[in-house]
């Protein structure tokens, strides 16, 4: 588990919101009743990856909109040839300040099922932990957003800004409905900012909130050889073997010190600046803190960089996949027609997807072996993202954060993507702010998927505070 920052405050601070005591007393009285409504969204299997879950992941869309719109707000439930997004909105009134609401109800397949202790859509409370798919990312943290507005509506205490919800269902599986209406309607996305809960705070003590998100290219690399599978004892030797040539491709992608091999990989990196190193430092991340948090026997990566600094702010390269032959039990002695590998790049601020893909695929070809047939195909690209720390709505979050969860927070970086922020900075012209209640270790897209209710509470009360702050 990631330590306490040596600075950081750890008990609660004296109560100095401006939001109202009624409000954070509706919140403290209705604790139960918000889990209980929280298990009833994650019980709806909503995998937006898998076809035969649309109906279930229609009926997640129905929820947030119910619940939107018993609220009063004007709701649209918008259909773009994939899954629903909805919209909604209070009544907007141009003299005050608007925060747009982002998250996503469609959650990642469950698989493998096995390894789950329970059911992964029958939520579980254990020692103050709801596990279940979705927990964490994102049904819990965009709905902390809902059940914050909510407050303000059933005590009927003023609020300070208009609201407004954008709430996609195709976020897991790379769909374009959010990008599409996202383009196409800036004017009705219009905003002072826009909140982003989809990422995690420092630890368990120390909030933190996300100033930077890495970009993605991610690609395939298809290799082909004999126009079948062949016998390896028949014809070993005399044909390049598909799997092989990828192993030597797939070597060339990275040198043994962890640094990319393709050429131009780091030409357009942003580096850090001395403020933000020295905030890492003061962190006190460690090796054996990754050791922990990840199994792994040790670390590695690229020279001249603290583990920290290599997993927020430097690009990487990894294999996601590798699929050649047989794999199963026992053997088959098979000369494989076919060899494939999926390999993402994580990208930082600066690098542009779209040439580093090129750049990669032109590297690949240049190292593929003769007696093959190579093919690189670009399947998703993300913009990354960063985030200026001084602005006065970061500095509203900031607060919000502070006193939602009773410690002083710190700035963090965050190693993977949410491509659709990337697009909010382009057409809506408006600051994001990286509002996340998650941990690391909520076992996101993994078996089980958790979240702290701890966490889901004083998100709920950051969100409500949040609205106050924003208007100043």
């Amino acid at each position: 588990m990631r330590q306490n920052a040596p600075n950081a405050r750890k008990t609660y601070m004296k109560e100095t919101t401006m939001a109202s005591e009624k409000v954070l007393a509706h919140l403290d009285a209705h604790r139960d009743q918000h889990v209980d409504q929280l298990c009833d969204f994650l019980r709806i299997p909503s995998i937006s990856s898998q076809s035969d879950h649309d109906d279930d992941s229609r009926r997640a869309a129905a929820f947030v909109a119910d619940e939107l719109r018993e609220l009063g707000l004007e709701v649209e439930t918008i259909e773009l040839g994939g899954l629903p997004l909805v919209f909604a909105q209070t009544e907007i009134r141009p003299d005050r300040k608007t925060l747009l609401f982002y998250g996503h109800y469609d959650v990642q397949p469950v698989d493998p099922l096995d390894l789950w202790d329970n059911p992964p859509f029958e939520p579980v409370i254990k020692d103050g932990i709801v596990y279940a798919r979705g927990a964490s990312d994102d049904k819990g943290q965009v709905y902390t957003h809902i059940k914050a507005l909510e407050a303000y509506i059933r005590t009927g205490e003023e609020l300070l800004v208009n609201v407004k919800f954008i709430i996609e269902g195709e976020e897991e599986s790379g769909g374009e409905s959010i990008y599409r209406f996202t383009e196409e309607n800036p004017d009705k996305l219009a905003c002072d900012a826009i909140v982003v809960s989809d990422t995690t705070l420092y630890n368990e003590s120390i909030p933190g909130i996300c100033y930077s998100l890495k970009g993605l290219a991610y690609m395939e690399i298809r290799v082909d050889g004999p126009a079948k599978d062949l016998h390896s004892g028949s014809y070993g030797g005399t044909v390049k073997n598909p799997g092989n040539a990828l192993a030597e491709i797939v070597a060339g992608l990275m040198d043994a010190d962890g640094r990319c091999l393709v050429p131009g990989f780091y030409d357009a990196v942003l580096d850090l600046d001395d403020e933000e190193r020295a905030g890492f430092a003061e962190l006190g991340y460690t090796d054996e803190i990754l050791k922990d948090e990840t199994g792994a026997p040790a670390a590695f990566g690229e020279k001249g960089y603290t583990t920290l600094e290599r997993m927020w702010a430097r690009p990487t390269c990894d294999v996601n996949g590798l699929v050649s032959g047989y794999g199963g039990e026992g053997a088959k002695t098979v000369l494989p027609a076919k060899a494939l590998a999926k390999v993402s790049m994580r990208l930082v601020p600066n690098q542009d997807p779209d040439a580093v893909a090129k750049a990669f695929a032109d590297h690949v070809h240049a190292i593929a072996p003769a007696g093959v047939t190579v093919e690189v195909e670009n399947l998703h690209n993300a913009n990354p993202v960063l985030v200026p720390r001084k602005s006065d709505m970061m500095q509203a979050g900031m607060r919000s954060l502070e006193q939602g969860f009773g410690a002083k927070p710190v700035f963090i970086r965050e190693g993977g993507s949410i491509p659709i922020v990337g697009t909010f900075q382009e057409y809506l012209k408006s600051p994001v702010l990286l509002l996340g209640y998650g941990l690391s270790t909520d076992n996101i897209h993994s078996p089980n998927e958790k979240f702290h209710l701890d966490n889901y509470w004083r998100g709920i009360r950051t969100s409500a505070i949040l609205m106050v702050e924003a208007a100043k």
